[in-house]
């Protein structure tokens, strides 16, 4: 007599059920504070255009900007967007750092390429007095990251991969039209660079790879 619902199998010989939910924290964290941030910046004053930056910044010796810029949104849109993509592309690139350290790697690797993201954008269009908000050069360094994560059953590919290349050209593609018809829905307000977002994407394609080699959790990352 079989037994198809497998009810006198062994505990040990059933597969292991994968949890409903199981985001990493700290993407959870940082996804979730997008919403939370902009919906308190709605009351300040100047809607936060203060903590903004703006590429003459730099020639006037003012950093800060490049990371409050991160803190803002140009609309519940732009903020529930860059948060749904902080959920989709940041999950494997944590799970990539493991549990350990790599909370802390990730959050850094997150804010570095945001402010890599800003000051490239900044670089780019020097002297210029308009403002840009908003975290989507950090996405998008997670964007770059899990490009070469996605189909590598948990290593960094390669990045001459035709997997990887295909989606790299693919994301700058929609990026740069993006840029030329207007920008991103929702984010009235203040400019949304498509030049800052494919620094960031650049920022964490090539920083993925040796953050893999040091901060890799399971298998062995490739060159």
């Amino acid at each position: 007599m079989s037994d198809a619902s497998g009810r006198f199998d062994p505990p040990n010989s059933r597969p292991a059920r994968e949890p409903m939910f199981n985001v990493p924290l700290v993407v959870l964290l940082i996804a979730v504070s997008m919403p939370t941030l902009f919906f308190f910046q709605r009351d300040l004053p100047d809607m936060g255009m203060s903590m903004a930056f703006a590429p003459i910044d730099l020639e006037q010796g003012r950093w800060g900007g490049l990371l409050t810029a991160m803190l803002l949104h140009g609309g519940w849109t732009h903020a529930i967007m860059n948060a749904v993509a902080a959920l989709a592309f940041g999950t494997p690139v944590a799970r990539l750092f493991g549990t350990k350290v790599g909370p802390t790697v990730f959050l850094l690797f997150y804010l570095v390429c945001g402010v890599l993201a800003s000051l490239g954008y900044g670089l780019i269009h020097w002297g210029s007095s308009e403002p840009m908000v908003g975290a989507s050069g950090a996405v998008f360094g997670l964007i770059g990251a899990a490009t070469r994560l996605l189909g590598g059953q948990g290593r960094v590919l390669p990045m001459g991969d035709r997997r990887v290349i295909g989606a790299a050209i693919t994301w700058m593609a929609v990026n740069v039209v993006t840029g030329m018809i207007g920008g991103l829905p929702g984010a009235e307000g203040a400019r949304i660079a498509w030049e800052a977002h494919a620094v960031g994407f650049v920022v964490g394609f090539l920083a993925i790879g040796p953050l893999g080699r040091m901060f890799g959790s399971g298998a062995a990352p490739h060159p």
